[in-house]
């Protein structure tokens, strides 16, 4: 069988629009195969849009303990394209980055779309062919080897390939899972993927009501039939089906255990930072100033902006148009109460479909770490999400898909 190509990538995602650059770079014949119409439909989602390219986190083994059990695998890759590499390789497409708030690197430009552009720029420039609309249907394999794909009914090979189809998070974009399947039918070792950055779903009708907002630096504390189970502080980002944000995607692993335990209920503290009584002397000190004025408008002063007529709907033993002279004692540490522990009931988490990263993949044991080179098929290579890497929400994932994709480019 002639083969035109040397190497044919399979996934037009982040981890695989690498990959083939890379590839084409060192003067090899790359083929790129994508069954949507067009590249990067999940990068484009990333960050809220955004694109939380990277952790800027330079410090390889402070990053590397982000990866739990897969640090030691990682520390070849990552010496290889490192955090520095990422920034360096996107400036010099003329994207040049930008770090906020927990090392979580943007593009300056902060639309992830760009960042799509600036990897179909770096195909183009060497050479990579793109085929779109073009869904691989199965692997030819003989003596250990990969002959040939299946692609629309015909037989395509080259001498390497690279599998970067990515995981089963946001299966609208066509990442389902193929990856994952065509590596079992090769006999692979492969971890079931299952969500595990997620949202969470709650019974509450008011955060839905409070669907978009923002509760800054805000602590939520977590309960198991109603003992303490584990606190975390960060941004609570209301949504239509419950809460949101990085902190809560970082603890649904936690959340999920919690639930097979019993009933899971939280509690919102929106002043985290002083106690009960210092929270009542404010309080205090703002009606004061406003002894005139209904409930319903000073409110403003003491909640996150948007929030106050849905948290005074917590309290219906208030009137909201009472003047905060009338206010009893008894009803101010009702609301001081409230502000420290605004009640929630966690349901479930949230599905693939909601999942930022799903885990489960190949499992590493199966790769030449130096490589991305499957163990089982020496002319296959492995990148991204379908490795079975656990990974926090911040940069980490994109991270990981560059550096095994470069791997994987500048090695097939």
């Amino acid at each position: 069988m002639e083969k035109k190509y040397d190497v044919i990538v399979i996934g037009g995602g982040a981890s695989g629009m690498m990959a083939a650059g890379r590839a084409a770079e060192r003067g090899r014949r790359v083929l790129l195969l994508e069954k949507n119409s067009q590249l990067g439909m999940k990068l484009a989602l990333t960050g809220g849009g955004r694109c939380n390219i990277c952790n800027a986190q330079e410090n390889h083994k402070i990053l590397l303990k982000k990866y739990g059990s897969a640090e030691r695998f990682l520390y070849s890759p990552f010496s290889q394209f490192g955090v520095k590499d990422t920034f360096d390789f996107f400036t010099g497409l003329g994207l040049p980055l930008k770090v906020e708030a927990n090392q979580r690197a943007f593009p300056k430009t902060e639309n992830a779309t760009d960042v799509i552009r600036a990897l179909e720029r770096y195909m183009k420039k060497h050479g990579v062919t793109v085929q779109t609309n073009s869904k691989v249907d199965n692997f030819i394999v003989e003596n250990n080897q990969i002959e040939g794909i299946k692609v629309d009914g015909r037989v395509i090979s080259a001498r390497t390939y690279i599998l970067a189809t990515g995981g089963k998070s946001h299966p609208e974009t066509g990442s389902t899972g193929d990856g994952f399947l065509w590596l079992s039918k090769l006999g692979c070792k492969v971890a079931e993927p299952t969500p595990t950055i997620v949202p969470l779903a709650v019974q509450d009708k008011w955060i839905k009501k409070l669907a978009g907002v923002a509760l800054d630096d805000a602590k939520i504390t977590f309960f198991t039939d109603g003992k303490k189970a584990f606190s975390i502080k960060g941004r609570v980002l209301c949504t239509h089906f419950g809460i949101s944000g990085p902190i809560i995607l970082n603890s649904s692993g936690k959340v999920a255990d919690l639930l097979y335990d019993g009933k899971v209920t939280a509690g919102i503290d929106l002043y985290p930072h002083i106690d009960l009584g210092k929270l009542d002397k404010h309080i205090t000190a703002i009606f004061d100033e406003n002894k005139n004025k209904a409930l319903v408008n000073v409110i403003k002063s003491i909640v996150p902006p948007g929030t106050g007529p849905v948290i005074l709907s917590l309290l219906p033993q208030i009137d909201p148009e009472k003047k905060v002279h009338s206010i009893s004692k008894s009803e101010r540490k009702q609301l001081v109460n409230l502000l420290k522990s605004l009640p929630l009931t966690i349901t479930r988490l949230m599905g693939l479909e909601r999942a930022v990263v799903v885990d489960g993949g190949l499992s590493i044991r199966e790769v030449e770490a130096r490589t991305m080179q499957s163990r089982k098929y020496n002319n296959l290579y492995v990148t991204g999400d379908l490795l079975h890497i656990s990974r926090p929400s911040g940069g980490y994932s994109l991270q990981l898909c560059w550096t095994t994709a470069w791997v994987a480019g500048s090695n097939a």
